[in-house]
């Protein structure tokens, strides 16, 4: 998600949806804890400044010391005149990061324990140290990259897809929205294909990441390696000098480079279809168009969070013309709207802890999510607002 809470999604396609979910979230929930300083890696290298998240089986799931750890590290570097560009990648082979600490932050929420405000809190503010840092940052995101970790990743100067990359934002299956930024970078995808992703939980992989604008450059997995190495070894680099060596391992990466982009068959119906400016008229497009391609998103809509659905078309409607500070600053009442909602730990029981994979959501239509509803998910928390 994104508290991100990522979630996140192991690469078994023939699971539906909903198990893959399971799936991913067992990962986040399954780990131990471990001494905090190891949970993520930074080090000097080069010229550059290297995070290396540091959870690998729990998939590089952000969790809240980790956040603590990166932020100052990150604004250290960026005032360093000895350190160039920031790079920053995840260990394990399966995951950049597949999200943020799920059960930390439900266990906490039920509760009314602080943690349920600051993760989001401390998650965005990072998230906008990522999209205004001053150094070129660099993100691998090799393997799962969700909620959180698109968060880490999405708001840098460049993203760095392989075969292995994982995409998406699926928060509306758990009672959640698409945050982190969501409602910044989605909107600003090329028509209506960040709604798609944002409404559905749509899932992008390898190339097509690059061919949706979410990464700037794709390379082989097996190359990062040496990729690393040929940008630490700059001498003081420009983002220019940057650039130019992502792009000649851009330009020498074959693997799929003829395959069409998964959605463009599908782009006038999206289109269309998204464009409406309800939830409800969304339904409506898609029930009167028809066609295969409209009832498969029909049937995956119909399983969301009626209230998730329709906070996440506001949020991606208004975040369209705002900056990333301000959508942030909404994402964070919506985060805190969720908090003390139902939807969250309905989705959350229903994927992670009973597993029946069929969440009860309240109001369980979107005719019952009244727009006063919505609006106050949205109003000001006063003091409590978030401050970037």
């Amino acid at each position: 998600m994104g508290p991100s809470v990522g979630l996140v999604v192991r690469q078994l396609p023939r699971l539906k949806p909903f198990n893959r979910l399971q799936i991913i979230l067992q990962h986040l929930n399954m780990s131990k804890h471990t001494d905090s300083a190891a949970e993520v890696l930074l080090e000097k290298r080069g010229c550059a400044g290297v995070i290396t998240m540091n959870r690998p089986k729990a998939l590089n799931a952000l969790n809240l010391s980790m956040i603590r750890q990166i932020y100052p590290q990150l604004k250290t570097w960026e005032r360093d005149p000895e350190t160039f560009l920031i790079i920053i990648k995840g260990t394990g082979g399966k995951a950049f990061c597949a999200g943020g600490d799920i059960r930390a932050i439900t266990d906490a929420g039920k509760v009314g324990d602080r943690l349920a405000q600051d993760f989001f809190r401390e998650e965005y503010i990072l998230n906008n140290a990522v999209g205004t840092c001053q150094k070129p940052y660099v993100a691998l995101i090799d393997g799962i990259t969700m909620g959180g970790g698109v968060g880490l990743s999405v708001h840098g100067h460049f993203r760095v897809a392989t075969e292995k990359t994982l995409f998406a934002m699926p928060e509306t299956a758990i009672g959640l929205f698409p945050d982190v930024g969501g409602g910044y970078f989605l909107p600003r995808l090329s028509r209506k294909i960040g709604y798609y992703l944002a409404l559905t939980g749509f899932r992008l992989k390898g190339r097509d990441l690059q061919k949706a604008g979410i990464a700037t450059h794709f390379v082989e997995s097996e190359k990062l390696p040496a990729l690393e190495e040929d940008l630490m070894a700059l001498k003081s680099p420009s983002k220019e000098n940057v650039a130019d060596v992502l792009n000649s391992y851009h330009m020498k990466c074959k693997i799929d480079q003829e395959k069409q982009f998964v959605l463009d068959e599908h782009m006038d119906k999206i289109n269309s279809l998204f464009s409406a400016n309800s939830m409800e008229k969304i339904i409506q497009n898609l029930k009167q168009d028809g066609s295969p391609f409209a009832l498969k998103q029909l049937e995956t809509i119909n399983k969301m969070s009626p209230t998730s659905l329709k906070m996440t078309l506001r949020q991606l409607r208004e975040g369209a013309s705002m900056t990333l500070q301000d959508v942030l600053t909404m994402e964070y009442r919506l985060s805190q709207a969720c908090m003390s909602g139902h939807d969250f730990y309905e989705g959350v029981r229903a994927v992670l802890i009973d597993k029946d994979q069929v969440p009860k959501w309240k109001p369980a239509t979107l005719e019952e999510v009244t727009d006063e509803f919505v609006d106050s998910c949205f109003k000001s928390l006063g003091n409590s607002d978030l401050k970037l």
